[in-house]
Parts: C-alpha cells; structure tokens; sequence
C-alpha cells in the first residue's frame, strides 16, 4: 500500500477510535462524579454482548438504525442536512401498515407494494422540503423540522377511528395487517427470529456505495456537495441534484421502519419505537458516511440500547447509554475537526518537503552544468 493510502486510512480510522475513546473516558468521568464503580457498567453491557438472544436484538434494532443512517448520509453527502428522517420514516411506516390491512395481495405483490408505499410517501414528505429549498430558499433545516411537527399531526389524524384508526384498549393502531404483508424472519432458535428485513438493509447498504462510487450520478452527487459552483461549471444542475438527493434520503427514510413492521408488530401503534431519525444522524456521523463504518457505528448504536437495561438490575440507571450516545456526537464532531487539521498539517509538510528537496535537486542540477561548461 502506498503511504499516501496508508495515511487516507489512518485518517479515516482515527476519527470514530478518538471520538469512541473519548466517549468512554467521559462516561466513566459521569459515572465517578455520582459515585458510582467507572468500570462495571461498561462490564455488564460488554457480558450482555455475549448472549445469543441479546445479539439477535441487537441485530434488528441495527437494521433499522442503519437503513436512517443511510438516508441521512446521502444528504450529508450532497452537504444537505435532513433532519427530517425521523418524521419521514414514521409517516412512511403508518402508510404502509394502513395499506397492508386494506389490501390483501399475494405475498409476491403485497410486499414489494408496502415496499414501494413507503418509499414513495418518506419521498414525497422530504420532496416538500427539497421543493422550498430550491425554489424559495428556504433552509433544509427549518422545513424538514416542521414537516417532522406536521408529520405527527397527520399521524394523530389518520388515528382517528373515522379515519383509519382502530382502537385497541388506551393504544392507537391502524389495525392487523394481512399475512400476506408480513416478511417471516431467519429462526435462531431459542435467541429468536431475526427480521427478514434484515437483507434489506444489506442490500440498500451494496447500492449506497455502488450508486456513489461506480455511477455517474454518484459523482456528479459528490461534486455538487464539495463544491456546488464548479459542479455547474462542468455541467450539472445543482437544484435537480439537490431535489434528487432529498427525494433519495426521503425514500430511504421511508424504509427504515420496514424491518420491524412487516417482522414483529405488524401494525403502527403508539408503540413504535420513535426517534430513529435522531440517532440516525449520530451514526451516520460516526461512520463517516461510509457503509461499512455506518454498519459498525449502528450494532455499536443498538448493543447500548440492548445492553443497557441489565443496568437497573445492579445499581446503575440504564440513562448511562443514552449519555454515552450524546457525548459520542460531541466526541465525533471534535476528534473529527481534530483528525482533519492534523491531516492538513501532514500534507502542508509533506508538500513542504517535497518542494525543499525539488529546490536542493535544482540547484544541484544547475550546478552540475555550470562545472561541464566550464
């Protein structure tokens, strides 16, 4: 490997290893502040990790965060910020069970039809947004913000029993989906099933990084995130880009619920689980918006959520993994800044070398001649 690839990759690994480490020194700092042991929590969570029911949780949980991660990334890589992907995925996901318990198809059609309802309504709801930055303006950001607030409305109001709502004891839900929508799960005994859906997520990780790195659009998407005047310059339109990218991540979003609506609840109730969106945008971070880092930063996600309640049974409170995913982020953004201006510093220097050397190698040269004329 070259040393310039050598470098590449310690630059790309140094980041999330400072930020993890310094996450972890930061939570055994909270944890000595209140009192308690700085090491036995990471212990019981690391022994957690070892039991075949908890990894098959943390395997499914793992799905969903990744397929938001993803969707996230593809924004980050077009330097737009959808902050949205939270209310995209739960409205997609409240279409889909809507659609799959008043449609009843084979399974060959049903499926691929709550699929498609899904991406198409997380799609349509980023669309928004992409449509009033390009024609108004107005700040990713803010729209996707309050398209999440109007999103929770619009789920209030489909709840309705006149609507589409069925009411089952104090829970809203949108009723039992057909069988023929639900996807049977890969059977680990007795650790449980593991969401079929799970392939998805694989799959749509092999065409992230296929679209990105092997397609014209790819660059064209990567070019216009670097800088949106030079991609102009050499012929793409930069608002077509920007609309596409959102209508991308949007869709994205919309599957993120998939993997546990269609493998276990088979119906969208007050239940289901929320803020995937939010965490999404943490690990994207964290996986420097590669598909494989992102994969390694969502089990790392899912194993604090799974292992963290075996903390209440010894003394702990369990909030320790969601203070370690907050200090994570900051972590990430810091180590990353720092990763970076370290990494222009080695190239200022290596530059500065290279241009000190061409200059002792010149005048040598130039001397040389000077002694032949003579």
């Amino acid at each position: 490997m070259k040393k310039f690839d050598k470098e590449r990759v310690l630059l790309a690994v140094a980041g999330p290893v400072i930020a993890l480490a310094v996450a972890f020194v930061l939570s055994a700092i909270v944890l000595i502040a209140s009192g308690k042991n700085p090491v036995e929590p990471f212990a019981l969570m690391f022994e957690q990790a070892g039991f075949s029911d908890i990894q098959v949780l943390i395997v499914n949980q793992a799905s969903m965060y990744y397929i938001a991660a993803l969707a996230v990334a593809i924004g980050f890589r077009m330097n737009l910020f959808n902050i949205g992907v939270d209310g995209q995925y739960q409205l997609a996901a409240m279409m889909a069970a809507i659609v799959g318990a008043h449609a009843n198809l084979p399974a060959a059609l049903q499926i691929p039809l709550l699929l498609l309802t899904a991406a198409l309504t997380g799609a349509f709801w980023s669309g928004i947004a992409g449509v009033l930055k390009i024609t108004r303006g107005v700040s990713e950001v803010v729209a996707t913000i309050m398209l999440n607030s109007i999103a929770t409305a619009v789920i209030g109001y489909l709840w309705l029993p006149d609507v589409f709502g069925v009411k089952i004891g104090n829970n809203n839900t949108t009723g039992e989906m057909h069988e023929s929508g639900r996807v049977p799960g890969i059977d680990m005994g007795a650790a449980g099933e593991i969401y079929g859906l799970v392939i998805l997520a694989v799959v749509l990780g092999i065409g992230y990084w296929l679209v990105l790195n092997r397609t014209r659009f790819g660059f064209d998407l990567r070019a216009s995130g670097a800088s949106e005047s030079a991609a102009a310059a050499s012929g793409v339109r930069p608002k077509r880009m920007v609309l596409t990218a959102m209508l991308l991540s949007g869709g994205l979003a919309g599957l993120a619920g998939l993997p546990i609506l269609l493998g276990d609840t088979h119906t969208y109730s007050l239940n289901f689980p929320t803020g995937i969106g939010f965490l999404g945008i943490g690990i994207a971070l964290l996986g420097r918006n590669s598909p494989v880092g992102i994969a390694f930063a969502a089990l790392l996600w899912a194993w604090l959520d799974k292992a963290s309640p075996e903390l209440d049974f010894h003394g702990y409170d369990k909030e320790i993994a969601v203070i370690m995913q907050g200090l994570i982020v900051l972590a990430v953004v810091v180590s990353y800044e720092a990763v970076r201006e370290w990494g222009l510093r080695r190239q200022q220097r290596r530059v500065g070398a290279e241009l000190a050397a061409g200059h002792v190698l010149g005048a040598t040269d130039n001397t040389e001649k000077e002694v032949a004329g003579r």
